[in-house]
């Protein structure tokens, strides 16, 4: 069985690190993806992931991305199901590998 994926897009908000209570380092990001193709309106619509990452990558990302930045994530689908009524599946990518892709300058 498999369960992988890559995605490529623009960083939604400026990331930050968190801390746990057991020490790990984590960030959330968002990334924007346009799609591919057009849609009946003849525009590009675009899909935004939740993304979670851990440690180093976690880090690294923190220290050299900023909002508006393209990257690139590779990793696996997690679903957790809400506690709440009503329940909900969420799920969100785990990233395994970041690529900085390119940065927006300073002065943008």
């Amino acid at each position: 069985m498999l369960n992988q994926v890559v995605l490529v897009g623009r960083l939604c908000r400026q990331p930050e690190i968190k801390e746990s209570e057991s020490g790990k380092k984590r960030t959330y990001i968002t990334l924007a993806v346009p799609r591919s193709f057009k849609n009946a309106d003849g525009e590009y619509e675009t899909d935004f992931f939740d993304c979670v990452l851990w440690d180093n990558v976690a880090t690294s990302t923190v220290e050299y991305c900023n909002k508006g930045d393209i990257i690139g994530v590779k990793g696996r689908l997690q679903s957790r199901v809400t506690e709440e009524e009503p329940k909900r599946n969420i799920i969100s990518v785990v990233a395994e590998k970041v690529t900085f892709l390119t940065s927006k300058s300073k002065e943008q």
